[in-house]
């Protein structure tokens, strides 16, 4: 049956009721009358041509077309909050620019790839989200995100319409508290059997690289620990727990923020740094900064 335009206040009726799983609480929620709202989801019903609740108990639930009506109607609901978010902070001269930045990125590289948006003439409020890769690309698909920020690019398919924009790199450096630095800064890299190190968990993009650097230079260190999220690798460095490869052009940084000191350089190892956008016929000015200084802080 070909379905007629939907009325996004019927679609908001029905996400209602789905979430009260009750007319009753649903029209008292919405200070409408019963009838009123049961109307209004009979009337989305014939419009699409399937039904999308049933009576399941004392309640009613969403049926196989309803729970995929209501994944639609959320994601149409939150892009409309934030529409509304978008035009109020126009009016106040901002831009908003909500970005994704991958666990395994080091946050002192984020915070560099951000500063071309942050210092633009127009005034940008910014929204970071920090979660696994694989999610992040979801949101960006959903347009939930205008940019995510990886260590890793990401091929282009038929249901993932997005672009792998290279930053930069740099070559990677081994790091440490000051004690463990003093004891393994010499004769590096043979001083690294048995010492302690703080890597990447196996997913991470880098640690498979790492590991054939390890296998290169004939040693085998002792990995106290694996972490996903990069900020609490460092975190436990700062403690004295292990050193930590980090990208050689953060080793002030390092120096200032961790207190930690370089212990050898690994110029074989580089890590490469990603921007990844979605196709859109409305390039974000924010996002166009970035990708237009890619090359200034980046210098290989």
């Amino acid at each position: 049956m070909k379905t007629t335009g939907i009325n996004f206040r019927h679609l908001y009726f029905f996400r209602v009721v789905a979430a009260e799983g009750s007319l009753t609480r649903a029209a008292e929620r919405l200070g409408l009358a019963i009838q009123t709202v049961s109307a209004q989801l009979s009337a989305l019903e014939q419009s699409i041509g399937k039904s999308l609740l049933t009576q399941q108990g004392r309640r009613l639930v969403p049926t196989e077309a309803g729970r995929v009506a209501l994944i639609y109607a959320e994601q149409i609901f939150e892009l409309g909050d934030r529409m509304r978010e978008a035009l109020e902070e126009t009016d106040a001269g901002k831009t908003r620019l909500t970005v994704g930045i991958s666990d395994s990125l080091p946050k002192l590289i984020a915070y560099r790839l951000l500063q071309a948006a942050l210092h633009m003439d127009l005034k940008v409020k910014l929204v970071v989200v920090e979660r696994e890769f694989e999610a992040l690309l979801g949101d960006l698909a959903l347009h939930k995100l205008d940019v995510v920020l990886t260590d890793r690019s990401v091929r282009a398919t038929a249901s993932l319409r997005v672009f792998s924009h290279l930053l930069g790199e740099s070559e990677m450096m081994l790091f440490g508290a000051p004690a463990l630095a003093r004891r393994h800064g010499k004769q590096f890299p043979r001083s690294l059997q048995g010492a302690p190190l703080l890597l990447p968990t196996r997913n991470n993009a880098l640690r498979g690289r790492i590991d054939t650097w390890l296998l290169e230079q004939d040693v085998r260190p002792d990995v106290v620990g694996e972490f996903e999220d990069n900020a609490m690798l460092t975190t436990f460095a700062r403690d004295g727990l292990g050193m930590f490869f980090a990208p050689a052009l953060l080793e002030e940084d390092i120096r200032t923020r961790l207190g930690a000191l370089p212990v050898g350089p690994a110029s074989d190892l580089r890590e490469q740094f990603y921007a990844i956008s979605s196709e859109r016929r409305i390039k974000h000015p924010a996002v166009e900064a970035i990708l237009q200084a890619q090359s200034s802080p980046f210098a290989a």
